[in-house]
């Protein structure tokens, strides 16, 4: 679901909390069930088979080994057919001005490969044009 605002931006956690609960107790069906994928827990290092992940109002509600119970009439499922299910991973030191690209190529190239946000130093750009080249 989106917000009024901006139709592609999920709602803020705290006005779909209780649905998510909902979805993830099995008392209201999920927007999307992705099935059997093979989840990558980036903490541990484990690959954990079988693993179904569901979707209310663009948020996960679900992950585990079945999300048989959200799964409801209107609920679009996919198979993963085993491909590994990856969260989306954060660069926590990046250059982005390094790099010799603007920041919507660099998105461009990183996007594709699970990077889903960054923490930007900007400290070349302040070392040329100080504090406004960075504000």
């Amino acid at each position: 679901m989106a917000s009024r605002t901006n139709p592609t931006k999920p709602k803020p956690w705290t006005e779909v909390a209780t649905h998510l609960v909902d979805v993830a107790m099995g008392r209201k069906p999920a927007d999307l069930v992705i099935r059997n994928g093979r989840w990558v827990n980036v903490h541990s290092g484990e690959i954990i088979p079988g693993t179904d992940i569901a979707i209310a109002a663009g948020r996960f509600a679900y992950c585990g080994p079945n999300a048989g119970h959200a799964i409801g009439q209107g609920t679009k499922v996919v198979d993963a057919g085993g491909r590994y299910l990856v969260p989306g991973l954060c660069d926590a030191h990046m250059h982005v001005e390094s790099g010799m690209v603007t920041v919507t190529e660099f998105c461009r190239a990183v996007i594709p490969h699970g990077t889903t946000s960054m923490f930007i130093d900007p400290h070349e750009i302040a070392n040329v044009l100080g504090l406004p080249g960075v504000g």
